[in-house]
């Protein structure tokens, strides 16, 4: 069976929100500790990046590292901490605290089948239009567009080679695409929302309580 590590990115400070809200709790645990726990129930290991001088008081995990600037700097300090034998890596952000061991399932199952990289998606449903402050410049066609989640899996070799170059994305697909990698979309989970704003929290909130 192949090795699977898991880096939890709870690097952020929040800004939008107004506080780390990777640390706000929602039906009685932290967002970070939903995340946490849904890559323990399928990862050999996990690795928890912290935002600077924070620390894990947490599950066990195999390790908690310093974050970086930048959300691409605090996955390459993840990655550093993970064993070296880890044949997936699977990245997740902490502000996602109702994805399940199963779309974590579905996505390492798809790089196993052969794939250098696995994303969940989901349609988008609403008429996207490209503004230049407060005026309409353009309507941008939605066919083949979908929005992408986390957790998002990888093959380690193609992550790393991604990273190597120091590159930054706003997620860490574009990375492994840009090295010309294979990257395939997967069914997402429409209540696998992430956690942004305050009425974000409290919709999360509410979707965790029947669990």
């Amino acid at each position: 069976m192949e090795r699977t590590s898991a880096i939890v990115v709870a690097g952020g400070r929040g800004d939008r929100f107004g506080a780390p809200k990777q640390f706000s709790t929602a039906a009685g645990a932290r967002l970070v500790d939903h995340a946490v726990a849904a890559a323990a129930a399928v990862c050999h290991e996990v690795v928890v990046v912290l935002p600077a001088g924070a620390a894990w008081d947490g599950a066990p995990v195999h390790a908690a590292v310093a974050g970086g600037a930048t959300r691409a700097e605090s996955v390459r300090a993840g990655l550093a901490a993970i064993s070296d034998d880890a044949d997936i890596v699977v990245v997740h952000d902490a502000a996602r605290p109702l994805a399940t061991p199963e779309l974590f399932e579905l996505v390492i199952d798809t790089v196993r089948a052969g794939a250098d990289g696995a994303i969940p998606a989901l349609e988008v449903a609403d008429t996207l239009k490209r503004v230049d402050g407060d005026r309409v410049v353009d309507t941008v066609d939605r066919d083949h567009l979908v929005g992408v989640q986390t957790p998002q899996a990888f093959r380690a070799e193609a992550l790393r080679a991604a990273h190597e170059g120091g590159g930054h994305a706003t997620d860490d697909a574009a990375l492994v695409e840009a090295t010309g990698g294979k990257v395939v979309v997967v069914a997402g989970d429409p209540r696998n929302l992430k956690v942004t704003t305050v009425a974000d929290l409290t919709l999360a909130t509410t979707l965790l309580e029947p669990r």
